[in-house]
């Protein structure tokens, strides 16, 4: 059960980060407000699953989710790995952590 939290974690931070360095390389003001609302959305989601909240996985699924269709579009339409493509590969990994986590709780 811990394993999706520390996923959802882990991505949310990573989202926060990448959004930073998108907007330090290049001065992307969408790259720091959407990494930094994705990012902390899915800490948020991540500390109430802690608490025991259900609603808090479908949260972090959801954002996960849309990260991953946002990113695989950018990776589509840049062809450059970084960093569309490896947030997609991780955003996917998340995700698998975290249906997996749904199955397991039913």
């Amino acid at each position: 059960m811990y394993l999706g939290i520390i996923a959802t974690l882990a991505y949310g931070i990573l989202a926060i980060t990448g959004g930073i360095i998108g907007y330090i390389q290049a001065n992307s003001q969408v790259s720091l407000i959407s990494g930094s609302i994705s990012g902390l959305l899915l800490i948020f989601a991540a500390y109430f699953q802690l608490q025991g909240q259900p609603w808090a996985l479908i949260l972090a699924v959801l954002v996960t989710s849309v990260l991953v269709v946002v990113f695989a579009f950018r990776l589509i339409k840049t062809r450059k790995f970084m960093p569309a493509g490896l947030m997609t590969i991780l955003g996917m990994l998340t995700l698998a952590v975290m249906l997996n986590q749904i199955v397991v709780l039913r």
